[in-house]
């Protein structure tokens, strides 16, 4: 079996309150041996806490989502250094920009970002990032705070975009998008980018593949990606396995051998 790790999702959401003990399993099941869990608002960062210190493998982020934007206060940014000081959490995030919802003040997001990218210096994290339509400002922001390592999950940007981000050290994530054969752009754009650089997320419960269209998404379904990925570069899923697993450990320096499945 192959060991994967889920570099992003949302698994203290509460769709999976009603089963999250086994939707754990499923994941570990399917190789799924570690998840990154993102935070969306300070409001729910008890309880990402609890759930990530349910079950082996699971680990948390704090930060504070653009698309929560009204949930947010300034005072927020002082709670999350707190936070960052006392929990010791392998990331910052979900944090970022998000211009495609159109009542949300991107001056007032850039503030929080930035922010954030400025705790993410000064406690040596690495941030996980939203970047809706707003990929270039996203890496202008990122060129203030030179050496600050992250993610883009669930990057849709263009070529160009992701050799600037590449560049930079921010790796990109790819999750069930990548599934839709509409999707030609992004496909493309997977059959030529430089391993090294590649993370793989389901972004559970949100972006179902395409195999599961209108169900909840859930990190058993990485496997899904991966081979979808594997396969539009035309290589075999353990090479995408080991490579993107070993990214995924380097970026949020978990543990050098992470426990192989049980099941």
């Amino acid at each position: 079996m192959l060991n994967l790790i889920d570099c992003h999702n949302h698994f203290d959401e509460a769709s999976f309150d009603v089963d999250r003990d086994a939707a754990y399993q499923r994941a570990q099941q399917s190789g799924v041996i570690a998840q990154v869990l993102a935070a969306v608002s300070a409001r729910l960062w008890p309880k990402l806490k609890a759930v990530a210190m349910h079950h082996p493998g699971l680990y948390p982020c704090y930060g504070l989502h653009p698309a929560y934007l009204a949930e947010h206060r300034p005072e927020h940014l002082d709670a999350l250094a707190n936070w960052l000081s006392r929990e010791r959490p392998v990331a910052i995030g979900e944090c970022g920009l998000d211009y495609y919802l159109p009542d949300l003040d991107p001056d007032v997001q850039a503030e929080y970002f930035t922010g954030q990218l400025r705790l993410a210096r000064r406690h040596d994290l690495p941030v996980v990032i939203h970047a809706r339509h707003a990929v270039d400002q996203v890496i202008k922001l990122l060129r203030r705070f030179a050496g600050v390592r992250g993610m883009v999950h669930s990057f849709s940007g263009s070529e160009d975009q992701a050799g600037r981000l590449l560049d930079m050290g921010i790796l990109l994530s790819f999750g069930g998008p990548v599934t839709y054969p509409r999707a030609t752009r992004l496909r493309s754009l997977i059959r030529y980018l430089p391993l090294d650089g590649l993370l793989l997320e389901t972004d559970a419960p949100d972006q179902p593949l395409s195999s599961h269209r209108s169900e909840r998404n859930e990190p058993a379904f990485l496997t899904e990606v991966l081979d979808c990925i594997a396969g539009l570069r035309g290589v075999d899923p353990a090479e995408i396995a080991a490579t993107t697993t070993a990214n995924a450990r380097r970026l949020f320096q978990l543990p050098d051998a992470l426990p192989a499945s049980p099941y």
